[in-house]
């Protein structure tokens, strides 16, 4: 089957690799229709994490069940289905709790298992013609319609990207009213967006540097934010201060809460600093978040932060080791949650909001390729600019 593989920094070569065979009696084969290529990808791909080189790329795979072991008894060949990056047995002591994006049973060296991604197992990627699946009966949820249909792009979502910017929005307490920043306007910084105006906030925010992706997020009602316009956090406040209603409507020292209530680091350890955007600050945005968070605010943050960058400038960057500004957040009693999502606890409620009408996130996908074209998008998506989204499409789905 063809396959793209990572050879190395700013290097994937499409190739002809083993199909995968049933290896357990729980496992099952999965056509792909779609697999959606992640910003988190980036991540390997510019040489910043540890990633093998020869190995299979993608997490967000979809497809059609192509073959089941024997005591698979949920999903049968023939049925459409998308799985959570996060690959897990659902019956350990962290599966139990509900925290899949921690099991504790499937790879050998840490909580967490994940389809072709650095640290999380030695499972291959989606970025394939076919791809295994472990605990199938766990992984697999079943899509109604069929591969190609109006419904394909925003399914193939839900193997990572929708659920994790939606989980952000939890992360960060975003709910009915609040004020939201979102920093970046990639496709988790604009679905988190989206989603904290599903869920009721009265302005989100959302800063990046790309006009193409600012315009995108103008368009689903975000507020946008260039960083090329100077600070952020001012550019946010002297927004707010000029809102005419918001100003007569607070109190003697509630004009102190003109940063915002939640915030959402969607850009993580790749941050630019913006007084030389040609270099990496590895702790701008959390800077920059510290700076327009209200006193007793909630952060989320699902941008990644690898515990190992060997392309870093200095050995404590390169042990994942980032300068965080505590004081200021310790003084406003911020609460901070980090870390993967546990797919599993949003994936059939957000599937229903999609074919129920309620929502349609593939207002983010930019790009629809085959398989051949991926080394290509690897090297645009890389200029994080106009390529926002792109989507390797397989069979029906690519007609």
């Amino acid at each position: 089957m063809k396959a793209v593989v990572y050879k190395g920094p700013k290097n994937v070569e499409v190739e002809d690799v083993e199909n995968p065979k049933i290896s357990k009696p729980t496992d099952a084969i999965v056509r792909i229709t779609s697999s959606a290529i992640c910003g988190s990808d980036l991540h390997m791909y510019d040489g910043e994490t540890t990633f093998e080189s020869g190995r299979t790329l993608g997490h967000e795979p979809m497809g059609v069940v192509e073959e089941v072991g024997d005591a698979v008894q949920l999903v049968k060949p023939g049925d459409r289905v998308v799985m959570p990056f996060n690959i897990a047995c659902g019956f350990c002591l962290n599966c139990i709790q509900g925290l899949t994006n921690a099991c504790l049973t499937l790879n050998p060296d840490q909580p967490g298992s994940a389809y072709g991604y650095v640290n999380m197992g030695p499972y291959q990627g989606g970025q394939a013609e076919y791809v295994l699946v472990p605990y199938a009966d766990w992984a697999c949820l079943k899509l109604p319609g069929e591969p190609g249909d109006e419904f394909e792009d925003d399914f193939v979502l839900l193997a990572d990207i929708f659920p994790t910017s939606y989980y952000s929005t939890e992360l960060a307490n975003v709910s009915i009213g609040k004020a939201v920043a979102v920093f970046g306007a990639g496709p988790v910084g604009l679905l988190a967006a989206y989603s904290a105006i599903l869920k009721g906030a009265s302005e989100v925010y959302i800063i990046d540097d790309s006009e193409e992706r600012l315009k995108r997020a103008e368009s689903i009602g975000a507020i946008p934010i260039n960083t090329d316009d100077g600070d952020p956090a001012q550019q946010i406040m002297e927004i707010r201060q000029n809102n005419k209603n918001l100003m007569e409507s607070l109190r003697p020292g509630e004009e102190k809460t003109l940063g915002v209530d939640s915030a959402i680091d969607a850009v993580g350890f790749q941050a630019y600093d913006r007084d030389n955007p040609n270099q990496e600050k590895r702790n701008q945005v959390l800077m920059d978040i510290a700076n327009v968070i209200n006193a007793g605010g909630h952060v989320g943050l699902i941008g990644v932060y690898p515990k190992e960058n060997p392309a870093a400038d200095n050995e404590d960057e390169k042990q994942g080791n980032i300068m965080f500004p505590l004081g200021k957040l310790w003084e406003k009693g911020i609460t901070i949650g980090m870390g993967q999502t546990p797919v599993k606890q949003l994936h059939v409620f957000l599937r229903n909001l999609i074919f129920d009408g309620k929502a349609k996130p593939s207002f983010i996908v930019s790009d629809r390729i085959s398989i051949e074209d991926a080394p290509q998008i690897y090297s645009q998506f890389d200029k994080r600019d106009t390529v926002v989204k792109p989507v390797i499409k397989f069979g029906a789905a690519a007609k």
